[in-house]
Protein backbone atom coordinates (compact mmCIF):
# COMPACT_ATOMS: atom_id res chain seq x y z
CA UNK A 1 0.00 0.00 0.00
CA UNK A 2 1.37 3.41 -0.93
CA UNK A 3 2.08 6.10 1.65
CA UNK A 4 -0.71 8.22 0.15
CA UNK A 5 -3.25 5.40 0.52
CA UNK A 6 -2.15 4.73 4.10
CA UNK A 7 -2.55 8.41 4.92
CA UNK A 8 -6.00 8.49 3.33
CA UNK A 9 -7.06 5.41 5.29
CA UNK A 10 -5.72 6.82 8.55
CA UNK A 11 -7.49 10.12 7.91
CA UNK A 12 -10.74 8.24 7.22
CA UNK A 13 -10.40 6.30 10.48
CA UNK A 14 -9.74 9.47 12.43
CA UNK A 15 -12.74 11.12 10.77
CA UNK A 16 -14.98 8.21 11.73
CA UNK A 17 -13.73 8.28 15.32
CA UNK A 18 -14.29 12.03 15.54
CA UNK A 19 -17.80 11.80 14.07
CA UNK A 20 -18.65 8.94 16.40
CA UNK A 21 -17.53 10.83 19.50
CA UNK A 22 -19.32 13.97 18.33
CA UNK A 23 -22.53 12.00 17.71
CA UNK A 24 -22.43 10.41 21.16
CA UNK A 25 -21.75 13.80 22.73
CA UNK A 26 -24.74 15.38 20.99
CA UNK A 27 -27.09 12.54 21.92
CA UNK A 28 -25.95 12.55 25.55
CA UNK A 29 -26.27 16.33 25.76
CA UNK A 30 -29.82 16.23 24.38
CA UNK A 31 -30.64 13.36 26.74
CA UNK A 32 -29.46 15.31 29.78
CA UNK A 33 -31.46 18.34 28.66
CA UNK A 34 -34.61 16.24 28.36
CA UNK A 35 -33.99 14.56 31.71
CA UNK A 36 -33.78 17.93 33.43
CA UNK A 37 -36.61 19.53 31.49
CA UNK A 38 -40.17 20.08 32.72
CA UNK A 39 -41.28 18.70 29.33
CA UNK A 40 -40.10 15.23 30.30
CA UNK A 41 -43.11 12.93 30.54
CA UNK A 42 -43.87 12.12 34.20
CA UNK A 43 -45.02 8.71 35.37
CA UNK A 44 -48.76 8.14 35.20
CA UNK A 45 -50.35 9.38 38.48
CA UNK A 46 -53.45 7.98 40.14
CA UNK A 47 -55.54 10.87 38.82
CA UNK A 48 -54.02 11.86 35.48
CA UNK A 49 -54.85 15.04 33.63
CA UNK A 50 -56.16 15.03 30.12
CA UNK A 51 -54.03 16.20 27.18
CA UNK A 52 -50.82 15.31 29.01
CA UNK A 53 -48.26 12.69 28.03
CA UNK A 54 -47.39 10.21 30.77
CA UNK A 55 -44.89 7.41 31.02
CA UNK A 56 -46.06 3.99 32.26
CA UNK A 57 -43.27 1.63 33.44
CA UNK A 58 -44.20 -2.01 32.88
CA UNK A 59 -42.91 -4.38 35.52
CA UNK A 60 -42.82 -7.37 33.17
CA UNK A 61 -41.55 -5.34 30.25
CA UNK A 62 -37.94 -5.54 29.12
CA UNK A 63 -35.79 -3.68 26.61
CA UNK A 64 -33.32 -5.46 24.38
CA UNK A 65 -30.29 -4.85 26.61
CA UNK A 66 -32.18 -5.94 29.74
CA UNK A 67 -32.98 -2.44 30.98
CA UNK A 68 -36.37 -1.01 31.96
CA UNK A 69 -39.26 -0.79 29.56
CA UNK A 70 -42.11 1.71 29.55
CA UNK A 71 -44.81 3.04 27.26
CA UNK A 72 -46.47 6.43 26.84
CA UNK A 73 -50.16 7.25 27.21
CA UNK A 74 -52.33 10.32 26.73
CA UNK A 75 -55.90 10.61 27.99
CA UNK A 76 -58.23 12.65 25.81
CA UNK A 77 -61.42 11.67 23.97
CA UNK A 78 -62.28 8.21 25.35
CA UNK A 79 -64.21 7.33 22.20
CA UNK A 80 -61.17 7.73 19.92
CA UNK A 81 -58.09 5.65 20.59
CA UNK A 82 -54.83 5.38 18.65
CA UNK A 83 -52.61 2.42 19.46
CA UNK A 84 -49.24 3.30 17.98
CA UNK A 85 -46.38 0.85 17.44
CA UNK A 86 -43.06 2.67 17.54
CA UNK A 87 -40.25 1.90 15.16
CA UNK A 88 -36.57 1.56 15.85
CA UNK A 89 -34.86 -0.89 13.51
CA UNK A 90 -34.54 -4.65 13.45
CA UNK A 91 -32.03 -7.41 14.25
CA UNK A 92 -32.27 -10.52 12.09
CA UNK A 93 -28.97 -12.30 12.85
CA UNK A 94 -25.94 -12.19 15.14
CA UNK A 95 -24.17 -9.49 13.11
CA UNK A 96 -27.10 -7.06 13.35
CA UNK A 97 -27.76 -7.96 16.99
CA UNK A 98 -24.20 -6.85 17.81
CA UNK A 99 -24.73 -3.40 16.29
CA UNK A 100 -27.42 -1.41 18.10
CA UNK A 101 -28.03 2.25 17.39
CA UNK A 102 -25.99 4.94 19.09
CA UNK A 103 -25.69 8.61 18.30
CA UNK A 104 -22.06 8.04 17.43
CA UNK A 105 -22.77 5.27 14.93
CA UNK A 106 -25.45 7.34 13.25
CA UNK A 107 -23.15 10.37 12.95
CA UNK A 108 -20.23 8.35 11.60
CA UNK A 109 -22.28 6.23 9.21
CA UNK A 110 -21.24 2.96 10.84
CA UNK A 111 -23.69 0.03 10.71
CA UNK A 112 -26.40 0.43 13.36
CA UNK A 113 -29.58 -1.59 13.10
CA UNK A 114 -31.89 -1.22 16.10
CA UNK A 115 -32.43 0.65 19.38
CA UNK A 116 -31.76 -1.72 22.26
CA UNK A 117 -32.98 0.45 25.13
CA UNK A 118 -35.17 3.39 26.06
CA UNK A 119 -33.26 6.46 27.15
CA UNK A 120 -34.14 10.15 27.49
CA UNK A 121 -33.23 10.78 23.85
CA UNK A 122 -35.79 8.25 22.60
CA UNK A 123 -38.62 10.34 24.06
CA UNK A 124 -38.09 12.70 21.13
CA UNK A 125 -39.05 9.90 18.73
CA UNK A 126 -42.07 8.68 20.66
CA UNK A 127 -44.22 11.63 21.71
CA UNK A 128 -45.03 15.23 20.81
CA UNK A 129 -44.13 14.84 17.16
CA UNK A 130 -46.35 14.34 14.12
CA UNK A 131 -49.49 12.42 14.99
CA UNK A 132 -48.59 12.54 18.71
CA UNK A 133 -48.19 16.35 18.78
CA UNK A 134 -50.55 17.90 21.34
CA UNK A 135 -49.73 21.58 20.97
CA UNK A 136 -50.63 22.10 17.32
CA UNK A 137 -54.20 22.70 16.20
CA UNK A 138 -53.16 21.46 12.75
CA UNK A 139 -52.94 17.89 14.06
CA UNK A 140 -56.38 16.27 13.56
CA UNK A 141 -55.44 13.57 16.07
CA UNK A 142 -54.60 16.03 18.82
CA UNK A 143 -57.77 15.22 20.78
CA UNK A 144 -57.48 11.44 20.45
CA UNK A 145 -56.43 9.20 23.32
CA UNK A 146 -53.14 7.41 22.72
CA UNK A 147 -51.16 4.38 23.76
CA UNK A 148 -47.64 4.49 22.31
CA UNK A 149 -46.09 1.02 22.47
CA UNK A 150 -42.40 1.83 22.50
CA UNK A 151 -39.81 -0.36 20.83
CA UNK A 152 -36.35 -1.41 21.90
CA UNK A 153 -36.19 -5.12 21.04
CA UNK A 154 -35.38 -5.39 17.33
CA UNK A 155 -38.09 -8.02 16.68
CA UNK A 156 -41.01 -6.13 15.08
CA UNK A 157 -42.82 -6.38 18.47
CA UNK A 158 -43.37 -10.17 18.13
CA UNK A 159 -40.28 -11.82 19.67
CA UNK A 160 -40.09 -14.05 22.71
CA UNK A 161 -36.46 -15.11 23.09
CA UNK A 162 -33.23 -14.35 24.93
CA UNK A 163 -30.72 -14.45 22.11
CA UNK A 164 -26.99 -14.90 22.87
CA UNK A 165 -24.54 -13.14 20.57
CA UNK A 166 -20.95 -11.92 20.38
CA UNK A 167 -20.65 -8.16 20.75
CA UNK A 168 -18.36 -6.13 18.50
CA UNK A 169 -15.63 -6.28 21.14
CA UNK A 170 -15.89 -10.09 21.29
CA UNK A 171 -17.68 -10.27 24.64
CA UNK A 172 -20.70 -12.51 25.24
CA UNK A 173 -24.00 -10.70 25.34
CA UNK A 174 -27.75 -11.32 25.18
CA UNK A 175 -30.42 -9.53 23.18
CA UNK A 176 -33.81 -9.83 24.85
CA UNK A 177 -36.32 -10.27 22.05
CA UNK A 178 -39.27 -9.56 24.36
CA UNK A 179 -41.39 -7.50 21.98
CA UNK A 180 -44.45 -9.72 22.26
CA UNK A 181 -44.51 -9.73 26.07
CA UNK A 182 -44.10 -5.96 25.99
CA UNK A 183 -47.08 -5.78 23.62
CA UNK A 184 -49.28 -7.93 25.89
CA UNK A 185 -48.39 -5.87 28.95
CA UNK A 186 -49.03 -2.66 27.02
CA UNK A 187 -52.48 -3.84 25.98
CA UNK A 188 -53.41 -4.50 29.61
CA UNK A 189 -52.78 -0.81 30.28
CA UNK A 190 -54.70 0.18 27.15
CA UNK A 191 -57.75 -1.84 28.11
CA UNK A 192 -57.76 -0.49 31.66
CA UNK A 193 -57.43 3.16 30.64
CA UNK A 194 -59.58 3.02 27.51
CA UNK A 195 -62.16 0.23 27.90
CA UNK A 196 -64.69 1.09 25.18
CA UNK A 197 -63.48 3.29 22.33
CA UNK A 198 -65.82 3.60 19.35
CA UNK A 199 -63.08 4.45 16.87
CA UNK A 200 -59.62 2.86 16.81
CA UNK A 201 -56.55 3.64 14.74
CA UNK A 202 -53.80 1.02 14.91
CA UNK A 203 -50.73 2.60 13.37
CA UNK A 204 -46.99 2.13 13.30
CA UNK A 205 -43.93 3.57 11.61
CA UNK A 206 -40.82 1.74 10.40
CA UNK A 207 -40.47 -1.42 12.53
CA UNK A 208 -43.85 -0.59 14.00
CA UNK A 209 -45.32 -0.65 10.49
CA UNK A 210 -44.51 -4.35 10.28
CA UNK A 211 -46.15 -4.95 13.66
CA UNK A 212 -49.51 -3.50 12.57
CA UNK A 213 -50.64 -6.45 10.42
CA UNK A 214 -49.02 -8.93 12.80
CA UNK A 215 -50.81 -7.76 15.94
CA UNK A 216 -53.99 -5.96 14.87
CA UNK A 217 -55.95 -9.21 14.86
CA UNK A 218 -55.22 -9.77 18.54
CA UNK A 219 -56.12 -6.18 19.37
CA UNK A 220 -59.56 -6.34 17.78
CA UNK A 221 -60.23 -9.93 18.84
CA UNK A 222 -58.95 -10.02 22.43
CA UNK A 223 -59.24 -6.42 23.61
CA UNK A 224 -61.73 -4.47 21.51
CA UNK A 225 -64.11 -6.96 19.84
CA UNK A 226 -67.01 -4.47 19.99
CA UNK A 227 -65.15 -1.80 18.01
CA UNK A 228 -66.49 -1.49 14.48
CA UNK A 229 -64.65 1.59 13.22
CA UNK A 230 -61.06 0.27 13.02
CA UNK A 231 -58.39 1.65 10.69
CA UNK A 232 -54.87 0.27 10.21
CA UNK A 233 -51.83 2.18 8.94
CA UNK A 234 -48.37 0.84 8.16
CA UNK A 235 -45.97 3.70 7.46
CA UNK A 236 -42.81 2.48 5.70
CA UNK A 237 -42.82 -1.27 6.25
CA UNK A 238 -40.93 -2.68 3.26
CA UNK A 239 -37.81 -4.80 3.71
CA UNK A 240 -37.46 -7.86 1.50
CA UNK A 241 -35.51 -10.79 2.99
CA UNK A 242 -35.77 -14.44 2.05
CA UNK A 243 -35.19 -15.68 5.60
CA UNK A 244 -37.96 -13.88 7.49
CA UNK A 245 -39.69 -17.15 8.37
CA UNK A 246 -36.47 -18.60 9.80
CA UNK A 247 -35.71 -15.40 11.68
CA UNK A 248 -39.18 -15.19 13.23
CA UNK A 249 -39.17 -18.87 14.15
CA UNK A 250 -35.64 -19.53 15.40
CA UNK A 251 -34.05 -16.18 16.27
CA UNK A 252 -37.01 -14.23 17.63
CA UNK A 253 -38.83 -17.44 18.59
CA UNK A 254 -42.15 -15.79 17.83
CA UNK A 255 -45.22 -17.90 18.37
CA UNK A 256 -46.28 -20.19 15.56
CA UNK A 257 -49.12 -18.02 14.30
CA UNK A 258 -46.59 -15.29 13.44
CA UNK A 259 -44.04 -17.34 11.51
CA UNK A 260 -46.17 -20.06 9.96
CA UNK A 261 -47.91 -17.62 7.59
CA UNK A 262 -44.60 -16.31 6.20
CA UNK A 263 -44.09 -17.73 2.71
CA UNK A 264 -42.35 -14.95 0.76
CA UNK A 265 -39.55 -12.44 1.21
CA UNK A 266 -42.12 -9.74 2.06
CA UNK A 267 -43.10 -10.17 5.70
CA UNK A 268 -45.50 -7.22 5.72
CA UNK A 269 -47.37 -8.52 2.69
CA UNK A 270 -47.65 -12.03 4.16
CA UNK A 271 -49.01 -10.67 7.44
CA UNK A 272 -51.56 -8.47 5.66
CA UNK A 273 -52.72 -11.37 3.51
CA UNK A 274 -53.26 -13.45 6.61
CA UNK A 275 -55.05 -10.61 8.40
CA UNK A 276 -57.38 -9.90 5.51
CA UNK A 277 -58.23 -13.59 5.15
CA UNK A 278 -59.52 -13.48 8.74
CA UNK A 279 -61.17 -10.07 8.96
CA UNK A 280 -61.84 -8.95 5.40
CA UNK A 281 -63.51 -5.57 5.07
CA UNK A 282 -64.27 -5.31 8.78
CA UNK A 283 -61.01 -3.30 8.96
CA UNK A 284 -59.73 -0.38 6.87
CA UNK A 285 -56.24 -0.88 5.46
CA UNK A 286 -53.72 1.88 4.73
CA UNK A 287 -50.11 1.92 3.59
CA UNK A 288 -47.70 4.83 3.19
CA UNK A 289 -44.14 5.20 1.95
CA UNK A 290 -41.82 7.57 0.21
CA UNK A 291 -40.75 6.27 -3.18
CA UNK A 292 -36.99 6.01 -2.57
CA UNK A 293 -36.69 5.54 1.18
CA UNK A 294 -33.06 6.31 2.03
CA UNK A 295 -32.98 4.25 5.25
CA UNK A 296 -34.88 1.11 4.24
CA UNK A 297 -32.84 1.00 1.04
CA UNK A 298 -29.67 0.98 3.18
CA UNK A 299 -31.03 -1.91 5.25
CA UNK A 300 -31.85 -3.83 2.08
CA UNK A 301 -28.40 -3.08 0.68
CA UNK A 302 -26.87 -4.61 3.79
CA UNK A 303 -29.01 -7.73 3.41
CA UNK A 304 -28.06 -8.39 -0.21
CA UNK A 305 -24.65 -6.71 -0.56
CA UNK A 306 -23.36 -6.45 3.02
CA UNK A 307 -23.08 -2.68 2.61
CA UNK A 308 -24.93 -0.50 5.11
CA UNK A 309 -25.25 2.50 2.80
CA UNK A 310 -27.61 3.95 0.25
CA UNK A 311 -27.17 5.39 -3.22
CA UNK A 312 -29.19 6.04 -6.36
CA UNK A 313 -28.90 2.44 -7.54
CA UNK A 314 -30.22 0.80 -4.39
CA UNK A 315 -32.88 3.50 -4.07
CA UNK A 316 -34.04 2.52 -7.57
CA UNK A 317 -34.28 -1.08 -6.41
CA UNK A 318 -36.44 0.07 -3.50
CA UNK A 319 -38.63 2.02 -5.94
CA UNK A 320 -39.17 -1.06 -8.11
CA UNK A 321 -39.97 -3.19 -5.07
CA UNK A 322 -42.44 -0.58 -3.86
CA UNK A 323 -44.26 -0.60 -7.19
CA UNK A 324 -44.72 -4.33 -6.89
CA UNK A 325 -45.71 -4.19 -3.23
CA UNK A 326 -48.37 -1.54 -3.83
CA UNK A 327 -49.83 -3.71 -6.59
CA UNK A 328 -49.81 -6.75 -4.31
CA UNK A 329 -51.51 -4.86 -1.48
CA UNK A 330 -54.16 -3.69 -3.93
CA UNK A 331 -54.62 -7.33 -4.94
CA UNK A 332 -55.50 -8.14 -1.31
CA UNK A 333 -58.25 -5.54 -1.50
CA UNK A 334 -58.70 -2.70 -4.00
CA UNK A 335 -59.80 -0.61 -1.00
CA UNK A 336 -56.25 -0.62 0.41
CA UNK A 337 -55.54 3.15 0.71
CA UNK A 338 -52.12 4.44 -0.36
CA UNK A 339 -50.16 7.60 0.46
CA UNK A 340 -46.95 7.83 -1.57
CA UNK A 341 -44.62 10.81 -1.47
CA UNK A 342 -41.34 12.05 -2.91
CA UNK A 343 -40.32 14.23 0.01
CA UNK A 344 -36.63 14.95 0.53
CA UNK A 345 -34.65 16.59 3.32
CA UNK A 346 -31.23 17.87 2.24
CA UNK A 347 -28.25 15.90 3.59
CA UNK A 348 -30.41 13.60 5.74
CA UNK A 349 -32.05 11.64 2.90
CA UNK A 350 -28.77 11.20 0.99
CA UNK A 351 -30.28 11.72 -2.43
CA UNK A 352 -33.26 9.54 -1.62
CA UNK A 353 -36.57 10.30 0.06
CA UNK A 354 -37.73 10.41 3.68
CA UNK A 355 -38.14 7.42 5.95
CA UNK A 356 -41.60 7.53 7.59
CA UNK A 357 -43.93 10.51 7.87
CA UNK A 358 -46.72 9.81 10.36
CA UNK A 359 -44.64 10.69 13.40
CA UNK A 360 -42.51 13.43 11.94
CA UNK A 361 -42.86 17.20 12.17
CA UNK A 362 -43.88 17.34 8.49
CA UNK A 363 -46.94 15.06 9.08
CA UNK A 364 -49.19 18.12 8.96
CA UNK A 365 -46.98 20.37 6.82
CA UNK A 366 -45.63 18.57 3.77
CA UNK A 367 -48.13 17.80 1.03
CA UNK A 368 -48.37 15.48 -1.95
CA UNK A 369 -50.78 16.65 -4.65
CA UNK A 370 -51.87 19.34 -2.19
CA UNK A 371 -52.86 16.84 0.51
CA UNK A 372 -51.02 16.39 3.80
CA UNK A 373 -50.62 12.96 5.31
CA UNK A 374 -52.55 14.22 8.34
CA UNK A 375 -55.62 15.02 6.22
CA UNK A 376 -55.41 11.76 4.27
CA UNK A 377 -55.24 9.71 7.46
CA UNK A 378 -57.96 11.69 9.22
CA UNK A 379 -60.26 11.28 6.22
CA UNK A 380 -59.62 7.52 6.18
CA UNK A 381 -60.51 7.18 9.87
CA UNK A 382 -63.83 8.84 9.00
CA UNK A 383 -64.48 6.34 6.23
CA UNK A 384 -63.13 8.30 3.26
CA UNK A 385 -60.30 6.12 1.96
CA UNK A 386 -58.47 7.26 -1.17
CA UNK A 387 -55.03 7.15 -2.77
CA UNK A 388 -52.44 9.92 -2.95
CA UNK A 389 -49.29 9.93 -5.08
CA UNK A 390 -49.94 6.82 -7.16
CA UNK A 391 -48.62 8.60 -10.24
CA UNK A 392 -45.16 8.57 -8.64
CA UNK A 393 -44.76 4.83 -9.30
CA UNK A 394 -46.17 4.76 -12.82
Amino acid sequence: MSIKNRLNRNNLKRGIVFASKAGDFVENSIGRAIENSPRKAPDLPENPDKMTWYRVPLERGLSGDGSEYYIYVKLADPAKLCIFFSGGGVAWNEYTAARPVTGGKVASGEPNFYWNNLRPFTELMNINVGITEIESDKNPFRDWSFVVITYATGDFHVGNNDYPYKAEDGSDNVLHFHGYVNFLESMKVAKELFPKPDTILIAGNSAGAFAVPALSGEIVEDYYPAARNVTLLSDSGQLLYKNWRKTARTIWQAKESFWKVLHTDNITLDWYRNLYAKYGERLRYLYSSSVRDYLLSAYYNDIVNKKYETDADVQKVYFDQLREMVSQLKDITPHFGMFLNEWKIPIITMGGTVHTSVREHYFTVFTQNGISMAKWLSDACEGRVYDVGMELIK
